[in-house]
């Protein structure tokens, strides 16, 4: 069965990406899928694929459900439609957009169609991952949860050797066991 790969671009980094390997069998539905969760986003909001040419151009509109809002041609649903059925070319490309409140926007390219599937593989995979992905919500730092526990795992409040503080002449502040300098008790 052909497996179809499509490059997933962040739309405003192109360096931000992801490689989703699937089957032409499945649907935008799954392809939307997998883009949420390479993304690290949740599953709450709109979303909607446009059919797009060498421009990125929007053309039909592959949607999540029939909005209201008005169309050109009626959208067909994501999870009645599959993927093999919208490609029109080797060089397809699709624009996905989710949330239409923050609209965020990501570029797809088919890079890559296989006929042989990897046994090691679930699909739809990722199958490459490049740049740290964008918070959804923006309140994530670029560490997030992971520097809190490298800074509780490695108390990093504390000065230890070669990180001693420095007085006016360069040499070392010798602290106690709390932390403070002799200048500070």
């Amino acid at each position: 069965m052909p497996i179809l790969k499509f490059r997933v671009y962040f739309e405003e980094d192109d360096t931000i990406y992801r490689d989703i390997a699937l089957f032409h069998t499945d649907t935008f539905f799954s392809l939307h899928q997998a883009v949420l969760k390479s993304y690290e986003f949740d599953q709450k909001h709109q979303a909607t694929f446009f059919r797009s040419n060498d421009q990125w151009q929007r053309g039909r509109e592959i949607s999540l459900a029939v909005y209201e809002k008005e169309y050109k041609a009626p959208p067909l649903l994501m999870d009645q439609t599959t993927i093999g059925a919208e490609i029109k070319n080797l060089n397809q490309r699709f624009i996905y957009v989710y949330d239409f409140n923050r609209n965020w926007t990501f570029l797809l390219e088919l890079i890559n169609v296989s006929k042989e599937e990897n046994p090691k593989l679930t699909y739809p995979a990722v199958t490459r991952v490049e740049g740290i992905p964008p918070s959804q919500y923006g309140t994530k730092a670029l560490l997030g949860e992971k520097f809190a526990d490298i800074e509780e795992k490695y108390d990093l409040s504390k000065a230890e050797d070669g990180f001693a503080e420095k007085d006016e002449e360069g040499e070392d502040i010798s602290l106690d066991e709390e932390g403070m300098s002799e200048e500070e008790i």
